[in-house]
């Protein structure tokens, strides 16, 4: 994601346009693209503030975050639940339709993860050798 022009600078533009210079020869003048003179300008006319819109997600959980508490309760009363499962279960209860690797990872960013144990024959041969 880029970087924003600092404040310093977006106020020299919007000054330089405010003083009567249009806003493609501010942006001439300062080197910077015309597009940004102009998107500036707007902002500053519909907000009253030069400083740059906050860039990336806004904060919040996203769709899942009101069913934190469901999840975490039967993720507890079942710990070998799989997602598929988990995710028909918010579908019925709630009616909340969501893919099972959001629903992971929605619960591995609240610290549960599941860390599977090897009893295949593989594992079996293994430990008979040693």
């Amino acid at each position: 994601m880029g970087k924003s022009y600092s404040l310093d600078l977006r106020e020299r533009v919007y000054g330089s346009i405010a003083g009567g210079q249009s806003r493609r020869a501010a942006a001439r003048h300062f080197k910077v693209s015309p597009s940004f003179a102009v998107q500036l300008a707007a902002r500053v006319e519909t907000t009253g503030s030069a400083r740059p819109a906050r860039q990336g997600r806004p904060p919040g959980g996203g769709k899942l975050a009101p069913y934190v508490d469901f999840l975490m309760s039967r993720v507890e009363a079942m710990p070998d639940i799989t997602m598929p499962e988990l995710a028909a279960a918010l579908e019925a209860e709630h009616g909340v339709s969501v893919h099972p690797s959001s629903l992971s990872r929605f619960l591995r960013r609240r610290g549960l993860t599941y860390k599977k144990i090897a009893v295949g024959p593989r594992e079996r041969s293994r430990r008979r050798q040693a």
